[in-house]
């Protein structure tokens, strides 16, 4: 039995960053005045708010204080949200933003899940949570979050809920208990000066790895990277994807789950440190090729590497591809908890990060570089100029060539088969 070695060093970059990380300041956009800020036109307001209107939300959420749970792996990210949202919450509502930085979902799940067990049913600890997947899926059917209430926000009357990957989060309907927040599209990272032609299916990719050893590995599952990793290769395996589509059916994992594990299994002795170990999160795999110790990342964000360029800790000739037959693209979300006394904050602060200036903020490769989700199609003239101008650095695919190679998410049932399939048939071989 191969012994777990994964590295036990979770970086909440957050906790530690120095008090003048949070001053930086986000490149803010121009607001349009044509923005609306009134609910659309026949929204049902959200469950205790009954016969209000939106400006009454604003009104109560005066002075209110928001503690948001989120993954804070990455500095990036966590300054963007200290600095740019928590400045523009408190000047504009008198909201005061705390980001709770978390390694992993199941942090906040647990915690409202055992104040819920507690009977503790108003006065939780957790007001917002950065959720989609298995995550939001196990928190709507444990009855954790409130709703329905994300089709009130006014910033909703961008979005296109006809899109099927943002009504529905890794097939699982979202029916108003969670706001969109961003969309993903898998990359793969690499230097282009250490590998000048990248392999860009599957099979050249195994082939790669194994004429360099020690130069590929991939987070260790649950790790969201890593496991949308795996998926991939178990797209592959499979023949193709479309068995795995729909419930979740476990004669079917068994059938095509097989030839999966034995690719993974073929190429772990040519991995860094001959697969004995994996990287534990996204953050170390970071660190890995920041340092040169592999010839490639991965992100579930297209601009990540043009970001981490941008700010100095990637090499210059960083650039990023998609594989030829595909990756995996999905929609992330924020929740409330069904038993914060900070709703009208927690919806508040939602409908700003939904907003078209904070969107197109985030969408900045030096502030975040995230994918926005909004429709440009349903945004006033002079704001779809704004976000046609979004710079895109050189190691940025094109929005077409990523349109053109956007693959479905499995429903949350399958990733959790293949993660804990992936550590039995893989890791404790």
């Amino acid at each position: 039995m191969k012994q777990h070695f994964l590295l036990l060093i979770v970086l909440l970059l957050a906790s530690c960053r120095s008090s003048d990380s949070t001053e930086k300041t986000a490149v803010r956009p121009t607001t349009s005045s044509s923005i609306t800020e009134t609910a659309p036109d026949g929204a049902a307001p959200p469950p205790g708010y009954e016969g209000q209107t939106w400006a009454d939300i604003v009104a109560e959420a005066n002075g209110q204080t928001v503690n948001f749970y989120m993954w804070g792996g990455s500095d990036l990210i966590n300054t963007w949200v200290t600095g740019y949202v928590a400045t523009a919450v408190r000047d504009q509502y008198n909201i005061t933003l705390n980001m709770v930085p978390i390694s992993d979902a199941t942090e906040y799940i647990n915690k409202v899940l055992g104040e819920k067990e507690a009977g503790q049913d108003s006065g939780g600890a957790v007001d917002l949570v950065w959720v989609n997947g298995e995550n939001f899926r196990t928190m709507r059917q444990g009855d954790l979050l409130y709703g329905r209430w994300s089709q009130f926000l006014p910033s909703s009357t961008y979005v296109n809920w006809n899109d099927p990957s943002v009504a529905n989060d890794f097939g699982y309907p979202v029916e108003g208990y969670e706001a969109p927040y961003g969309k993903a599209q898998f990359v793969m990272i690499y230097d282009s000066a250490r590998v000048p032609e990248p392999p860009r299916t599957i099979p050249a990719l195994v082939e790669w790895i194994k004429a360099n050893p020690g130069q590929f590995t991939y987070p260790a599952p649950p790790d969201f990277t890593g496991s949308a990793f795996v998926r991939h290769i178990c797209y592959h395996a499979a023949g193709s994807y479309d068995a795995l589509l729909g419930e979740f059916d476990q004669a079917v994992f068994n059938e095509k789950s097989a030839a999966c594990w034995q690719l993974l299994n073929e190429i772990e002795p040519f991995l860094w440190r001959e697969g004995q170990t994996y990287p534990e999160s996204h953050t170390r795999q970071q660190d890995l090729f920041a340092n040169s110790e592999v010839s490639f990342d991965m992100a579930y964000n297209p601009a990540e590497a043009s970001s981490l360029v941008e700010n100095g800790r990637y090499p210059t000739t960083t650039r990023t591809f998609v594989f030829d037959s595909g990756t995996i693209a999905n929609t992330h979300y924020v929740a409330i908890p069904y038993n914060s006394d900070h709703k009208a904050a927690a919806m508040v602060v939602a409908n700003f990060l939904l907003s078209p200036e904070a969107q197109l903020s985030k969408a900045q490769p030096e502030n975040w570089g995230d994918l926005p989700v909004l429709d440009p199609a349903l945004l006033p003239a002079e704001m779809q100029a704004q976000f046609a101008a979004i710079p895109r650095g050189e190691a940025t695919l094109s929005t077409e060539e990523l349109a053109a190679h956007r693959l479905p998410e499995l429903q949350a049932a399958w990733l959790t088969a293949f993660e804990q399939g992936w550590e039995t048939a893989v890791l404790q071989r």
